[in-house]
């Protein structure tokens, strides 16, 4: 195949419907592979109308996208340069494995560009965007990023029998974070996340616009701008919520917690949001209704990802925080810059039945079907919102309409946070 004939490749394409207006520079087109041009085509452009970023899709057209030494060099030097500019990195995978001929040097080429993928990590967004196959030690690389796209017909596994490779599967253990119908669904899909996203962990993110919250009872919905919400990994823990949104036109993180107790899944899924979100420094905006968390271990990672952060932090409870469930995400173990709760919010240490059999074993003395009642009494007179803000362990009680904007004051005052840490490699929690 001829340097004229890769522009007609399915790799080219992609990156062409990627980049606006379909004009990318590619970098080292004149790589080969033994005797045929290296199995990736790389290069940087202009994505959104604004924002500068490198990708790289393998060539399922030559040699089945094979991972070969030369195309790993290609892929090792968009790494390089995205290190070197702070531009964010997508790349595009369809593979059928690596070059086999070229012996432990395909192991080589593997290690280097996985090294790259480590580096890069928190210094710029990574999104991996899986369109076919992506088996063995290749899919290594592509679940390292920040984020992982898939269309439903493409495969993922490190089995490179392709033993649980389903993309379903994969969802729902929290390994993808957005499934697509197909590949123009992925590549709108990585477009809309970059809006969301800062060039590097010292810059802010480009062309957000700011409009009016939908009129909706849905407490995230009637606090964002409207449309903006961009939903995570919706197929993994079934308690918690993490989104990308914009809030008067700034681009937050937010954590919705649902309800019940939250599990293991769900925990992976807040720590790795919040740890992401302050690698970048975007505000995390954390909405807490929830019973508490289903072992240690779960409360103990959620409290260490928000603990660490020192991205901006709001929280607000908006049913119930109970327990451990308050101190990780909004109380003391959270270390919230600011913690509202709505009216009718119930803050307590334990569940209020709980509280009501410890304090008040009397008014329990009613039938069964009755108790429920008594409860919910006792919790509005003795576990309420405004009893914890007295306490100072909420800064204040609001309405829901009051909410938007004072998150957007809160916020606002935050945006020139500065904390110092202690000096450390990483935490080990």
């Amino acid at each position: 195949m001829g340097k004229e004939n890769i522009a007609q490749t399915a790799a080219y394409k992609t990156l062409a419907s990627f980049f606006d207006d379909g004009q990318f520079t590619e970098l080292t087109p004149l790589a080969k592979s033994e005797d045929t041009y290296a199995e990736v085509v790389a290069g940087f452009g202009i994505v959104n109308e604004a924002e500068e970023v490198y990708a790289f899709a393998q060539n399922a057209d030559l040699c089945g996208g094979a991972m070969s030494k030369a195309s790993a060099a290609k892929i090792k030097k968009v790494y390089d340069l995205a290190l070197k500019t702070g531009k964010p990195v997508v790349g595009f995978y369809n593979s059928k494995g690596g070059r086999l001929s070229e012996g432990n040097a395909l192991l080589k080429g593997y290690g280097d560009v996985l090294n790259s993928v480590s580096k890069l990590s928190g210094v710029v967004p990574q999104i991996s965007v899986i369109l076919g196959d992506c088996i063995g030690t290749g899919a290594l690389n592509a679940v390292s990023a920040d984020f992982v796209i898939a269309t439903k017909d493409s495969r993922l596994s490190l089995d490179t029998t392709g033993n649980n490779s389903d993309i379903e599967y994969n969802a729902k253990n929290g390994i993808v974070n957005v499934i697509c119908e197909d590949e123009a669904e992925a590549v709108e899909k990585v477009k809309e996340l970059l809006l969301y996203l800062p060039e590097n962990n010292i810059t802010v993110p480009v062309g957000l616009e700011y409009s009016e919250p939908e009129q909706d009872e849905h407490i995230v919905k009637s606090i964002i701008d409207a449309g903006s919400a961009y939903k995570l990994s919706m197929e993994y823990g079934e308690n918690a919520r993490t989104i990308f949104a914009v809030i008067d036109g700034t681009s937050v993180g937010i954590v919705n917690t649902l309800g019940g107790k939250l599990s293991a899944d769900d925990a992976n899924k807040i720590a790795k949001h919040v740890r992401f979100c302050d690698a970048f420094s975007i505000p995390v905006i954390t909405f807490v209704n929830v019973d508490g968390f289903e072992d240690i271990k779960s409360a103990a990672k959620v409290s260490s990802a928000y603990g660490e952060a020192t991205t901006a932090k709001i929280s607000v409870v908006t049913g119930k925080a109970v327990g451990a469930a308050y101190i990780a995400l909004a109380g003391t173990g959270a270390n919230a810059d600011f913690v509202y709760a709505l009216d009718g919010a119930v803050i307590s240490p334990v569940n209020p039945e709980a509280v009501v059999l410890i304090n008040s074993p009397e008014e329990l003395n009613v039938p069964v079907s009755e108790q429920a009642a008594v409860v919910e009494k006792y919790a509005k007179e003795n576990l309420s919102a405004e009893k914890a803000a007295e306490s100072g362990y909420v800064d204040d009680v609001v309405t829901a309409d009051e909410l938007r904007q004072v998150i957007i004051n809160s916020r606002n005052i935050l945006m020139s946070k500065r904390v110092e840490t202690l000096s450390k490699k990483h935490s080990t929690i």
